[in-house]
């Protein structure tokens, strides 16, 4: 807590272990949840354990050289066990809800004492992260989804898991659990799995709505697409230093196709998704193009995956 303090306040803070902030942004009830993920690594040594401190706080939101835990908007406090920082590097995942807007967010890490019961316990690593995060509002009148998911897997539930433990286990959506990938870069051998939510879609008369999502994978190359591309008219147009690969089968999601429990109109999002085999692919850098269109509104949102193919 001192830690995050001192970074607040613009005093010199340790940076002894390495760490990373990741987070994506879902629709809460109320505001935007937040799940995250926090990388360290640069353990050069075995450790009795850390514990990690998260602060997060609206800009302005706290004076300067002043504690005040009532205009937190978010803190909390966990610990490391030793086997997990065995073998760096260390993701730890976590997650919060708060309304939108422009937040910093605080994360200090320490070493516990090697011997907790010791006056002296000597000196204890530690690390301070502070990242400026700014949350978007998904509560609106308009189509819109939640940020774009890079997944190693997605794994089915048998129910799903009580809200209270929502925030260690911050990618279970309904009975879907989303594992999100270490990173962008993917072998020949397998797989790009894009994980996403669409919410606010239109609804018409007795609950019917009528989405489709298009996938478009293009890949940057000296030149790009050659002028006059008449294939060009019928998908979206790759952009400048860019050359269309491929396209997968449009998703449709309907009454029809969700079942009858479904309803978007009471706030239930469609968990749209990917899975693209890179077996065919060549090595390079790629951008997976995400057209999601409401049929009824004609209305359409579009997001960009970027991602590499690499060696087996």
């Amino acid at each position: 807590v001192d830690l995050a303090d001192a970074a607040m306040t613009g005093r010199a803070v340790p940076a002894e272990f390495g760490m990373q902030w990741g987070n994506d942004f879902f629709k809460a009830q109320p505001g935007t949840f937040v799940p995250f993920t926090i990388t360290i690594d640069k353990l050069t040594r075995p450790s009795p354990g850390a514990l990690i401190y998260v602060r997060v706080v609206a800009r302005g939101g706290a004076p300067a050289g002043r504690r005040r835990p009532d205009v937190f908007a978010y803190e909390t406090i966990f610990s490391v066990e030793p086997d997990a920082l065995a073998a760096p590097p260390l993701r730890l995942r976590r997650g919060f809800a708060v309304p939108p807007g422009r937040y910093s967010v605080y994360v200090s890490l320490r070493e516990r004492p090697a011997d907790l019961l010791a006056r002296a316990s000597g000196p204890r690593r530690a690390s301070v992260l502070v990242h400026e995060l700014d949350v978007p509002d998904f509560w609106t009148d308009g189509m819109t989804t939640s940020t774009v998911i890079l997944a190693d897997r997605v794994e089915q539930l048998r129910e799903p898991i009580p809200p209270g433990q929502l925030d260690e286990d911050p990618y279970v959506v309904g009975t879907t659990r989303i594992h999100p990938a270490s990173r962008s870069a993917f072998g020949r051998g397998g797989e790009l799995i894009v994980v996403f939510l669409v919410y606010n879609p239109s609804v018409g008369p007795d609950k019917h709505f009528d989405v489709q999502v298009d996938y478009h994978v293009y890949r940057r190359v000296r030149g790009g697409d050659p002028p006059g591309d008449s294939v060009a008219a019928q998908r979206p147009p790759a952009r400048p230093g860019e050359r269309y690969v491929t396209r997968t089968n449009p998703q449709r999601f309907t009454p029809a196709l969700m079942g009858t429990h479904f309803d978007p109109a009471g706030g239930q999002p469609v968990l749209a998704g990917q899975g693209i085999l890179l077996s065919g692919f060549e090595d390079g850098e790629y951008r997976l193009g995400i057209t999601v269109t409401d049929l009824l509104s004609r209305k359409t949102v579009s997001r960009d995956v970027a991602f590499t193919v690499i060696g087996s």
